[in-house]
């Protein structure tokens, strides 16, 4: 095969499969040392190598050169090596072109093997190559089949896969249909690169409004964060580098033309764009919107903080089965605990109530310990000496004394509370009507000598 036929040939397969000319040239290289080793055996010495000067890939047979042969196809005499390149030694390695046409069928299926083999091989990489590094694209593709749930996309050069659990629930789709899709990851194994899908990640959110919103590209309105429950609701987090740009409205764009393109594109889930703030509580607050805000303790050991709403507001910041508030906490990072104004406003009094009852405090100092942030038994049993010697006529040792008085306030209390929870179960098992032996029990509201269902009311009147 000369040069021509060859370029032509690898250039054309290169074109089509994507893969690099050098990698094709050395399949074949492969091919024909593999259809060589076929005919004359594996131990024998074989190269080969494409030729600019004659245009094909030649196939070279190395032998030693010896003074007595005793391996012919591995050992040349010194006499025959020296008629070939007269300026060889003993020891040397010397190579003779071998005539490819003598290589038979058996060999020549052989070589074809190889390159197929090849060829995959350098495909798959060809496909992993290009696709490793676009992980978090966005992509379009079709719709090819589904295989037991897991959608089964075309994405031209190579296929990827939707599984189940990527999916938005209640969308389906058929083949044909277009999708477009986040590049969760790309793996590869024995079979092959695998691209795998997401219509369900928080990325595919931020990515589509980023195509929709020319801000953001331009790095006017930043991301700050997204969280979603695919297919029913999406908290978006924005801020903008622009005293002059409201972040928000850029993403809900003109009569919500940006946003509504978003939640088509993802099956009509709703979206709260919601100004992100350097504050952690105030930007707790904008999260939990529309609900408003009376107050927010922030625990910052335990990234935690406990929002206090009025109560006409707490179901709303809690949500439907919780959804706000746990979007919320998803988008900010810290675990939220809403409360109402009343229930928040009885803990409170609990609280001062157990911390009077400890003995040695009384409402002076119970008072004190609000101030500092201390409001029950149970926070003052696990506080520190050293916090409680800076409120004002606690010394080292009172402190000592009030914590230990605190620990055993909370104990006894806890006993008395499991007594009482003991008595009240005996007292309700014990009130409980039983059934006399041979007996049925009426129904409830149904005297025991009235047919089911039938008040004694009813009989009268009838």
């Amino acid at each position: 095969m000369f040069i021509a036929d060859i370029k032509r040939v690898v250039e054309q397969v290169s074109r089509d499969k994507g893969i690099d000319v050098e990698i094709l040239i050395r399949a074949l290289e492969e091919a024909l040392r593999s259809a060589a080793r076929k005919k004359f055996g594996s131990k024998v010495d074989i190269e080969a190598q494409y030729s600019q000067e004659t245009g094909e890939i030649e196939v070279f047979q190395f032998k030693e050169v010896v003074v007595d042969v005793t391996e012919p196809d591995l050992q040349i005499s010194l006499e025959e090596g020296r008629k070939l390149d007269p300026g060889c030694e003993m020891g040397d390695s010397l190579g003779t072109k071998m005539d490819t046409s003598t290589f038979g069928r058996i060999a020549a299926q052989s070589a074809k093997q190889v390159i197929i083999q090849k060829m995959k091989d350098a495909e798959r990489d060809a496909v992993y190559s290009s696709y490793i590094d676009r992980k978090g694209e966005v992509i379009n593709g079709i719709v090819q089949r589904v295989d037991r749930g897991n959608i089964i996309v075309n994405l031209g050069s190579t296929e990827a896969i939707l599984p189940t659990r990527e999916q938005i629930p209640r969308e389906n789709y058929r083949r044909g249909d277009r999708i477009r899709a986040l590049i969760l990851d790309v793996l590869y194994d024995t079979r092959g690169p695998q691209i795998v899908l997401s219509r369900t990640h928080p990325e595919l959110l931020i990515n589509l409004f980023k195509t929709e919103v020319p801000e953001i590209s331009e790095g006017i309105v930043e991301i700050k964060g997204a969280a979603r429950e695919p297919g029913s609701r999406a908290k978006f987090a924005v801020s903008s580098n622009d005293s002059d740009i409201d972040p928000v409205g850029a993403c809900v764009g003109m009569k919500g033309s940006r946003v509504q393109n978003v939640v088509q594109e993802l099956r009509g889930e709703k979206i709260d764009i919601i100004t992100w703030h350097v504050d952690a509580a105030k930007y707790v607050c904008n999260a939990l919107a529309p609900a408003e805000i009376s107050r927010v303790i922030i625990d910052e050991e335990g990234s935690a903080m406990e929002v206090i709403v009025p109560d006409e507001f707490l179901s709303v910041a809690i949500g439907k089965r919780g959804q706000n508030v746990r979007l919320a906490s998803k988008l900010t990072g810290w675990h939220l605990d809403v409360n109402s104004e009343s229930k928040y406003d009885e803990m409170m009094r609990i609280g001062y109530e157990s911390l009077v009852n400890v003995p040695g405090v009384g409402d002076g100092l119970a008072d004190a310990f609000v101030e500092k942030g201390i409001y029950s038994a149970e926070e003052l049993a696990d506080s520190m000496v050293d916090e409680l010697v800076e409120i004002r006529g606690i010394g080292q040792e009172k402190a000592v004394v009030l914590i230990e008085n605190a620990r055993q306030y909370v104990v006894e209390a806890a006993a008395s509370a499991e007594a009482r929870r003991l008595e009240e179960e005996a007292l309700a098992a014990h009130e409980q009507p039983q059934a006399v032996q041979g007996e049925e029990t009426a129904p409830e509201g149904v005297p025991a000598d009235e047919p089911d269902g039938i008040l004694a009311s009813d009989t009268e009147e009838s």
